[in-house]
């Protein structure tokens, strides 16, 4: 008779809480018990147990970041496992979402799993729905606990006890209870009273730096030193606005009286609180000076708002966008034609407009200046889709033709002529960055530094032909380079163009050929 194969067997244990752990025998000792004899029962089929051992104690079911089970997943891609044993499928996991990676997992690596008290095999269909149904009731279970403790926790701040986390300064936690600590309650009246002195947080955290004045220290059950550290910007502004002080507990908004005793009187809590919120709404009316000039403003052709975001490049490069709220929400099919623009393009665009149609008109170094004053005082609401803009005024309704065009991979917003007058100052970097190459290149030429383009080829990396090609950027007319170095050349004139068309010697020509139409 032929000896069955031998089948490498892991057993994985896991314990949500922490408590009982230190006994001589727990939780995972039992389930490991449990799997270990099954394992022996099927040693006539080739099943041998491994060393490892794959403990999980205190980690939840519901999240997958768990030591031991990372250890397992990293040893089954290793090829160390063929079959995986739990007690019950909830010990794996209690997520269908992680239950379907984890099996992904064991099928690639065609690994069995086996739970002792509910026995089904995951190669067959069967036995895949059975413990699909299990993790199902598993989920559900776990939901209907959490549930049954934010209640708990809601009924229990209703009723004003503390729910636990770290001990506020001024208090010390004794039968899970917090208990008035007097020569800490001195320095938060203090801290308070300080704050009124100074009138800002940032001179305050200082000021208490200077005098030694630290946070919260407190021991854990575990006999852990936490806290103690100096109080920052944000700490001082999480204490000054904790009702706790006030012997208030706070849950979803709700104020309830608290078990524990006020440590502040009223008065004293209202006069931070009104400073506090008088330096919000200053520093609150500064973000709006600065924020995105359209905010509020500016409406899809669907009527969904369009709202400031942003994207950062791996250079650190700052890019603004308003996008539809349709688009932001997920609901693609109910934004407009135009559910994303630069922010740049349609604000330049904006302005521009508003400078043409309202006395006086200002110059182009005053612009950017009065730009927003003209927005917030004119402006009532702005519409964008693909082919127009409606910016409409109190009085009337500025109508700007318009098509999306794409230059040194940015979009911009131009009539459909084109026209430098309508169209957004865009610098395109493709461009400038070949332009100040080609000077680079001319100066070492002139200046003997390279004395070919084939030494200057081999000096830069580049063939002959593209130092040829690019060096011809270095001898435009200077309103051309001043145009290109500025943003206001026509839409047209790209590198591209730039690099495929014969540039003549003669500037005027030159204006001809790239329709450049500035003066000389």
């Amino acid at each position: 008779m032929a000896k069955p194969q031998t089948l490498r067997c892991a057993i994985y244990t896991r314990k949500s809480s922490e408590e009982g752990l230190d006994q001589a025998f727990n939780s995972l000792h039992a389930q490991r018990e449990a799997c270990e004899a099954y394992i022996k029962s099927q040693h006539h089929e080739g099943w041998r147990l491994i060393k490892t051992l794959y403990d999980d104690g205190g980690f939840s079911g519901g999240s997958m970041e768990r030591p031991a089970l990372k250890s397992l997943l990293g040893d089954i891609d290793n090829g160390l496992i063929d079959v995986v044993l739990v007690y019950k499928v909830d010990r794996l996991t209690r997520s269908l979402t992680d239950f379907a990676r984890i099996v992904e997992c064991f099928d690639s690596h065609v690994v069995s799993f086996v739970s002792v008290t509910q026995s089904f095999n995951t190669t067959s269909s069967m036995g895949r729905l059975t413990l699909n149904v299990l993790l199902s009731f598993a989920q559900f279970e776990r939901e209907v606990t959490g549930e049954r403790i934010r209640d708990k926790i809601a009924a229990s701040k209703a009723k004003g006890m503390w729910m636990g986390g770290r001990p506020p300064l001024g208090y010390d936690v004794r039968d899970r209870k917090l208990v008035l600590n007097e020569e800490e309650a001195a320095k938060v009246r203090l801290i308070f009273q300080r704050y009124l002195d100074v009138g800002s947080v940032t001179s305050l955290a200082q000021t208490l730096k200077l005098d030694g004045i630290h946070g919260k220290r407190w021991v854990t059950q575990k006999g852990k030193t936490c806290g103690g550290s100096v109080l920052s910007r944000g700490a001082l502004y999480g204490l000054l606005r904790n009702r706790i002080y006030l012997g208030e507990i706070v849950h979803k908004g709700e104020v309830y009286p608290g078990e524990h005793g006020a440590l502040l009187d009223h008065d004293l809590w209202d006069q931070v609180q009104t400073m506090l919120e008088s330096h919000r709404r200053r520093y609150a009316s500064g973000v709006r000076e600065n924020a995105c000039l359209l905010t509020g403003l500016l409406f899809d052709d669907n009527g969904n708002p369009m709202s400031p975001t942003h994207a950062v490049k791996k250079d650190g490069t700052r890019y603004r966008y308003y996008v539809s709220q349709a688009l932001l929400t997920g609901n693609k099919s109910e934004a407009g034609s135009l559910p994303r623009i630069s922010a740049s393009a349609i604000e330049g665009l904006v302005v521009r407009q508003l400078a043409e149609h309202l006395p006086p008109s200002p110059n182009k170094s005053e612009l950017q200046k009065v730009g927003r004053s003209l927005v917030c005082s004119e402006v009532t609401r702005i519409d964008i889709a693909k082919d127009r803009v409606m910016i409409h005024l109190a009085d009337q309704v500025i109508r700007v033709p318009v098509c999306l065009k794409t230059r040194g991979g940015a979009t911009l917003l131009v009539t459909p002529q084109g026209t430098h007058q309508n169209q957004v100052l865009r610098v395109d970097p493709k461009l400038v960055r070949a332009l100040a190459r080609a000077w680079r290149w001319r100066r070492a030429l002139e200046q003997g530094n390279a004395h070919s383009i084939m030494e200057l080829a081999n000096q830069a990396g580049h063939t002959e032909r593209y130092i040829t090609r690019l060096l011809r950027l270095a001898y435009l007319a200077p309103d051309i380079i001043d145009a290109i170095l500025e943003g206001s050349q026509p839409f047209d004139l790209t590198l591209g163009k730039l690099r495929a068309t014969e540039i003549p010697l003669d500037w005027h020509h030159q204006r001809q050929v790239f329709g450049v139409t500035t003066s000389p």
